[in-house]
């Protein structure tokens, strides 16, 4: 089992009685707190269209976490390319990178996230997506590039600057992407763990150095609710279990607290959809933790782990931050 990194990836989730500036002011706490406890990166995901999630303006919500930390590395997990210019994703990012040198992160998916009918306000095409992504991450390569100088079209701010990029998946798809173009690959097992297998196998069976990634570079991303107690924490996972039966409804409503009894809330073919979308969560106290990110890790062999929370206190969430760090150090020793 090789030694891994862990971070975070945050929603920006929003509560029942909390305003989206709470959201935010919590999100930026996090930062803090996982920045203090020496996580990798802290990165935001782009949604449209959901009460639940604040984070459809991801550059700017990504511009507020780093001017409020120092060190943590912060970006998009992810940018949904397609729903934008790269022209514009360059001199955003361009921008964040000459703000906070050396910490801004560029994560890329294809896929529009939200509905189909927001998909369309946002002017996506869905019959060129396939072409359109790949030729678009060439498209920030070329901007970012210092030969670009040269060109009629700059990316300023943005032109010249090493903003990694890494390329994003919930499916098999961008994992050939990835492969063939040499970068880093991410997965959002958090909400697709169905193919995160085969994906890892693909990318690593297919990869081509580049100048950017001389070896494969996985990162998994699961979801983690972690307690002082088994007992609390499996409480605290049904605000998790919730906000997938909302999915599941078309139900976009803000997170809830959690319960007592989920029994109470879904049916039986709805938990049953639900519990085979959050095979790979990681729930329980320390020890437990700590065995399921051992067995996660002898499966998976990942470079990074990155941990989606939702619970719904915030001080519980920064608690269970805590204890992942704990648990990942201590599988580290052995």
């Amino acid at each position: 089992m090789q030694n891994f990194e862990i971070s975070v990836l945050d929603l920006a989730p929003v509560k029942q009685e909390k305003t989206i500036h709470d959201t935010f002011q919590d999100s930026l706490s996090l930062a803090n707190h996982t920045e203090n406890l020496d996580y990798k990166r802290f990165w935001l995901a782009e949604h449209h269209n959901m009460e639940s999630i604040a984070s459809s303006a991801t550059s700017v919500l990504i511009g507020f976490i780093a001017n409020g930390t120092e060190k943590i590395r912060v970006g998009s997990g992810g940018i949904m390319l397609p729903n934008h210019s790269s022209l514009v994703i360059a001199e955003q990012f361009g921008t964040l990178e000459s703000l906070f040198p050396g910490r801004i992160d560029l994560g890329l998916g294809r896929a529009p996230g939200t509905d189909g009918l927001t998909a369309q306000a946002l002017g996506r095409n869905p019959a060129i997506i396939n072409q359109q992504f790949p030729r678009q991450i060439l498209e920030l390569q070329k901007y970012f590039s210092k030969e670009n100088s040269e060109a009629l079209v700059r990316a300023i701010p943005g032109e010249g600057l090493d903003i990694p990029l890494y390329i994003l998946g919930s499916s098999t798809d961008s994992a050939f992407l990835a492969a063939e173009f040499g970068l880093p690959y991410a997965f959002a097992g958090h909400f697709a763990p169905e193919q995160m297998e085969m994906a890892f196998n693909i990318y690593r069976q297919n990869f081509e150095p580049s100048e950017h990634c001389a070896e494969p570079y996985v990162i998994a991303c699961v979801n983690g609710v972690a307690a002082e107690t088994s007992e609390e924490a499996h409480k605290m996972s049904t605000t998790l279990f919730q906000a997938f039966i909302n999915i599941i409804r078309n139900d976009r409503k803000p997170f809830a607290p959690p319960v007592d009894h989920m029994d109470d809330i879904w049916s039986p073919m709805e938990k049953s959809m639900v519990l085979q979308k959050l095979r790979y969560t990681l729930i329980g106290d320390q020890s437990e933790i700590e065995e399921q990110l051992r067995s996660f890790q002898e499966k998976f062999n990942v470079n990074e782990l990155m941990i989606n929370s939702h619970i719904y206190d915030h001080q519980k969430r920064l608690d269970s931050y805590a204890i992942f760090r704990k648990a990942k150090d201590a599988i580290s020793k052995i």
